[in-house]
């Protein structure tokens, strides 16, 4: 089978395309034939090595797949062959990577796709979905009503975020930096969507907060968050979930943090439990199936373009190009 894989850590140039036997699953995973995976900011800072995580090489890259069953360990319990499938969580602790053309991978980490996705749109959305889904809920504890602002309405983890705190009852504020994503924001609902160069930004998110019962989740994507800021802003009781700025280092303004009766809730999806995880997929794929949960797909490649693809990728994480609008998703076969 064809395989993206790396022998050092890197720039995107490492990435080397080759052949490799077709894994055989073992009694608890299944044997997937790969249709789509998609690219993560995560899979760029393993890849390069800016987070260094015992892998050993050669090494499979990327975290996302989805496809079809093609084989069944003699203990697995929940799919058989034919099944369409979808998964995060690989590449990591042990765990090849996604980027092949068949994948072997435990059924804890599966979960099926819902009938009214395809193949690109599972990958896409997979570790995104499943991040917001577990700041929102299992660390955050969005109750209907409450109102959640949002860095970057339509990032990837940003468009998971304004989707399900929509679809759960919430009131959302995002920031966009263009009209075009600013209408794509307001069609999956978002009641406030301001310009990220605003000078009247933080004015205008207070103004729709008050009036709305005062901010109660602050979602933060940016690597150096301003702690002054954002405690100024949120209401009595709020939470402010950081998934982001490894290295940031800022102030924190501990008074007024701590007489509003705030939370910090900083959780990196990976170490939630395999449950916990599929608590999140299983409503993921139920409001999929409503026509609730989308994942907009910015680029598409061949596996053999995995380095133009991580490419793509940080040139909008890290260098802010705004060449990308939605996910990157590439294709095996």
């Amino acid at each position: 089978m064809q395989v993206a894989y790396i022998t050092q850590t890197g720039e995107p140039n490492v990435i080397q395309i080759g052949e490799q036997p077709s894994p055989e699953p073992s009694a608890t995973q299944v044997l997937i034939k790969v249709h789509a995976v998609a690219v993560n900011p995560i899979d760029t800072y393993i890849r390069s090595g800016a987070v260094a995580l015992p892998i050993e090489f050669p090494y499979t890259i990327g975290c996302d797949l989805a496809g079809v069953v093609e084989k069944c360990g003699a203990n697995v319990k929940r799919f058989e062959p034919g099944d369409r499938v979808w998964g995060s969580n690989q590449g990591l602790f042990g765990r090849k990577g996604s980027f092949s053309q068949f994948a072997a991978v435990d059924e804890d980490w599966l979960y099926p796709i819902p009938e009214k996705q395809s193949f690109d749109e599972a990958a896409a959305a997979a570790l995104v979905g499943i991040t917001a889904h577990l700041g929102l809920f299992l660390h955050a504890n969005l109750k209907p009503g409450e109102v959640v602002f949002i860095n970057g309405g339509t990032g990837g983890v940003g468009s998971a975020v304004v989707q399900l705190a929509k679809a759960k009852g919430a009131k959302v504020i995002a920031t966009v930096g263009s009209a075009e994503k600013k209408k794509i924001c307001e069609d999956w609902g978002a009641d406030c969507v301001l310009d990220y160069r605003s000078p009247s930004l933080d004015d205008d998110i207070k103004s729709f907060a008050d009036a709305n019962g005062g901010l109660n989740i602050w979602w933060e994507t940016q690597r150096e968050p301003t702690f002054d800021r954002t405690v100024s802003l949120l209401a009595k009781r709020g939470r402010m979930v950081l998934m982001a700025g490894r290295t940031a280092r800022p102030e924190f303004p501990v008074g007024p943090f701590y007489v509003k009766d705030l939370k910090l809730c900083g959780f990196a999806m990976f170490n939630a439990t395999p449950d916990e995880q599929r608590a999140c997929a299983n409503d993921l794929n139920e409001l999929a199936n409503q026509g609730k949960w989308t994942l907009p797909i910015g680029a598409t490649f061949p596996l053999t373009h995995a380095a133009e693809a991580h490419r793509l990728q940080e040139e909008n994480t890290l260098n802010k190009a705004g060449t990308l609008q939605g996910k990157i998703v590439l294709h095996p076969w």
